[in-house]
């Protein structure tokens, strides 16, 4: 067992007793800080960073140094998947992510290379978390992440973001075979790289499904948590958070996941989600991340009344989603550290 300064995250995450909240952010690596926007000037874009390991790493570590976080989140992407599946993508600055090719029938499923390697694929952000855990040196854990199935299965099929993924949907009532297929695949893949991050050092994983919260209820169940299950049962090295962003309605179904954390967004009123998950697994989450545009006063006010709606139970503090690239890290830092006074019942 790795011997870790600060194990708050991990003690709250296995339902033992804290001293106080651990706190850390969604996007805490990135533009919030000038020291991130520093190394990324001098490379050709995002995609460049993210595959150059020690420069991961080390924007990885910049908010354990300068925000006072308790954990690192590595630095990557979750398209990393569809690429290594095939499906190379760009990302276009103030747009997002853009994959010339998509896939939407089983032919061109079928024509994706079968004898891939994703660890060899993903060397990158395997040697991004060994040198991560090399340089953290026990202060933090480490998180590990990858997208969720059907998240990654919007982009692979849709091909950028969108306000309503219609292309992705259609395919799941029109093709719903071929929609299972991509999915256990997406699903084999997304195994395969979580396994490979916690033998690297990750200390626990996170599941991002971002687009959760467009599908029915119904269809949710059916190609959303279907799969998120088959991976929380499959990886049994290491805590697994599960994020469903939107997805108010799936948390009692979630709840019966093989995870131990669920994360909530700013929509889900924390004491019905914890009467809906029930006490026995750790809930992150779930400032709205609007309010740190906020007064410093205001800022305060928001977190103690997040952290008061917690009840002194298992809980992470942390936004509903990612931090927003022009928030003033001052602003940040003042959530961060009203989390770190507060103290617990």
């Amino acid at each position: 067992m790795e011997n870790l300064q600060n194990d708050l995250l991990l003690r709250m995450v296995n339902g033992e007793s804290t001293e106080r909240y651990p706190v850390w952010l969604m996007r805490q690596a990135g533009r919030i800080l000038p020291e991130y926007r520093a190394v990324r000037s001098k490379l050709s874009g995002f995609i460049e960073l993210v595959t150059t390991p020690e420069l991961a790493a080390e924007v990885t570590i910049q908010p354990v140094d300068l925000l006072g976080v308790d954990a690192a989140i590595i630095f990557s992407d979750i398209l990393v998947i569809p690429e290594a599946l095939g499906l190379d993508y760009e990302m276009i600055e103030k747009k997002g992510p853009f994959f010339p090719k998509t896939i939407s029938s089983m032919e061109e499923l079928n024509a994706l290379d079968k004898e891939i390697d994703i660890q060899e694929r993903l060397w990158y952000v395997i040697e991004a978390i060994k040198i991560t855990k090399r340089e953290l040196n026990g202060r933090v854990p480490l998180i590990g992440f990858a997208g969720a199935p059907w998240t990654i299965f919007c982009y692979m099929t849709e091909g950028q973001g969108s306000k309503t993924f219609s292309k992705a949907k259609r395919l799941l009532y029109a093709d719903p075979e071929f929609s299972h297929a991509l999915l256990s695949k997406i699903t084999d893949a997304t195994i395969t790289y979580l396994k490979a991050q916690i033998a690297a050092g990750a200390n626990i994983v996170q599941l991002f499904d971002s687009w959760a919260g467009i599908l029915s209820p119904s269809m949710y169940s059916e190609f959303g948590t279907k799969y998120v299950s088959k991976i929380c049962d499959a990886i049994n090295e290491a805590p697994v958070t599960v994020f469903a962003k939107g997805a108010y309605y799936a948390r009692k179904e979630l709840a019966n996941l093989n995870c131990e954390t669920i994360g909530i967004d700013w929509n889900m009123d924390v004491k019905e989600s914890r009467e809906l998950i029930g006490p026995n697994k750790t809930i992150q989450g779930n400032l709205d991340p609007c309010a740190l545009y906020g007064s410093f006063q205001t800022i305060e006010e928001k977190t103690k009344n997040m952290l008061n709606s917690f009840a002194n139970q298992r809980h992470i503090a942390n936004l509903g989603h990612g931090v927003y690239p022009d928030i003033n890290p001052e602003k940040v830092k003042c959530f961060i550290e009203t989390v770190k006074g507060f103290e617990k019942n």
